[in-house]
């Protein structure tokens, strides 16, 4: 059985950060393994003294992404060495991988293989046009695939209307009742983002999301300082990539400052919610 949401982080309402490595080996822009596996660590590092909760490991430098089908076994063996350097500094802090595009079972794969703890996977329910292209629904494969590997231990927090994609295929569908079947279909959570990378969901989707799903709901984008106690109420836990990094800006370094402003949000935000809980 997967381990728990609740269990798998130490706090409540948990901040995934996110470490967007460097170029895989073939897309342009890669220097070297090397250097990859230090700037990936040296993140890590400031994340963990920073105190996140959690840590998410994704190729998003690799645009324009191609599916998994068209991978070659060197992204696998790439994102496993940077993984495994990453969990190793992050210790007891979680750590996720997601691989664009699409490449659900190559994220099990790694994580099993890094020892990491916890996958995002895209294109679970319903077919959607993404800007990469179209992405199929793999819940079934997915499942499946775990299972051969071993690696059932592993939950997989799952995209619903995925963002930077077309969902006409779908516009019959609320988000809610989209989110409906998701645990029929063995999702661990559910994951909510904007429309764009750095751009908060409308609490209309959050709310309609909680209302017809009982998983973990997690925010996949645009959370910052200044919204998090706004978010904080409807929600289980934060992925946060561009408010993370300098300018705000998702291909840049990580800022540590940045990261310490949100930490310090989130922390005044439970305080928050556990006065109002023992008041009541």
């Amino acid at each position: 059985m997967p381990v728990k949401f609740d269990t798998l982080f130490e706090k409540p309402k948990p901040l995934i950060a996110m470490i967007h490595t460097g170029p895989c080996p073939g897309v342009p822009g890669f220097l070297c393994m090397e250097s990859a596996v230090e700037r990936a660590a040296a993140e890590a590092e400031v994340y963990v003294r920073a105190g996140v909760d959690g840590i998410l490991i994704e190729n998003m430098h690799d645009f324009p992404c191609v599916h998994e089908r068209e991978m070659g076994p060197e992204i696998a063996a790439y994102l496993t060495r940077v993984a495994y350097a990453v969990k190793r500094r992050a210790r007891y802090t979680p750590v996720g991988l997601h691989v664009l595009f699409q490449a659900n079972k190559t994220a099990l794969a790694v994580a099993q293989a890094a020892g990491c703890d916890f996958v995002r996977a895209e294109g679970w329910t319903h077919a959607h046009v993404a800007d990469k292209g179209l992405a199929k629904a793999s819940a079934g494969e997915v499942i499946r695939y775990r299972n051969q590997i071993g690696a059932n231990g592993l939950p997989i927090f799952v995209d619903v209307k995925k963002k930077h994609a077309a969902h006409a295929l779908t516009a019959d569908l609320t988000i809610g009742e989209m989110a409906e079947g998701m645990a029929m279909h063995q999702a661990d959570a559910v994951v909510v983002s904007g429309r764009h990378t750095g751009i908060a969901p409308a609490l209309d989707d959050l709310k309609a999301v909680a209302d017809a799903s009982d998983l973990p709901l997690l925010v996949g984008s645009g959370t910052t300082p200044d919204n998090v106690r706004t978010l904080y109420s409807h929600v289980d836990g934060f992925i946060v990539g561009s408010a993370l990094k300098e300018n705000g800006v998702w291909d840049a370094p990580v800022c540590s400052t940045r990261v310490e402003r949100l930490v310090t949000a989130l922390e005044q935000a439970r305080a928050v919610d556990s006065a109002q809980l023992m008041k009541n």
